[in-house]
């Protein structure tokens, strides 16, 4: 997470089958509600955000990407844990080099030691009925 009043430089991953997405699963413990957001994380200084991509996913999940298209960049601006957050965000469209990532259910990765996190593939109808809650919300015009 950024400090407050900073704005962080992060790169996310659309990676689709079908009709369903590969996001992670967030929980705002001040609005006591889950989101959903496509796996990715910082750019680091000296690095471009497509490098930070690889190394995200290399890092989090041991996966390497393969058919990295870049999308485009949105400007986020949201509340999270109580606190004012702004994002710029490298977005990229792409798949996983190993078909194995397609058959998994769902995985847990760490962040840090205490914050673990779950990634799963989520039917894209679940979104759009607003059964599920996608962030950022300008997400469904990649979809």
């Amino acid at each position: 997470m950024n400090k407050e009043g900073q704005i962080r430089v992060i790169v996310l991953a659309l990676i689709r089958d079908g009709n369903r997405i590969f996001v992670s699963e967030g929980f705002d413990s001040t609005k006591q509600s889950t989101f959903y957001r496509a796996l990715g994380g910082g750019v680091e200084f000296g690095e471009t955000s497509r490098i930070a991509l690889a190394r995200e996913f290399q890092e989090e999940i041991q996966a390497e990407l393969t058919n990295i298209r870049y999308l485009t960049c949105i400007e986020n601006l949201f509340t999270f844990d109580g606190r004012q957050g702004h994002e710029i965000i490298q977005l990229y469209e792409c798949d996983f080099a190993d078909s194995k990532f397609y058959q998994i259910e769902s995985l847990t990765f760490a962040e840090t030691p205490e914050r673990q996190h779950r990634a799963l593939w989520v039917d894209i109808s679940r979104f759009k009925s607003g059964e599920l809650r996608l962030v950022p919300e300008v997400f469904f015009d990649y979809l």
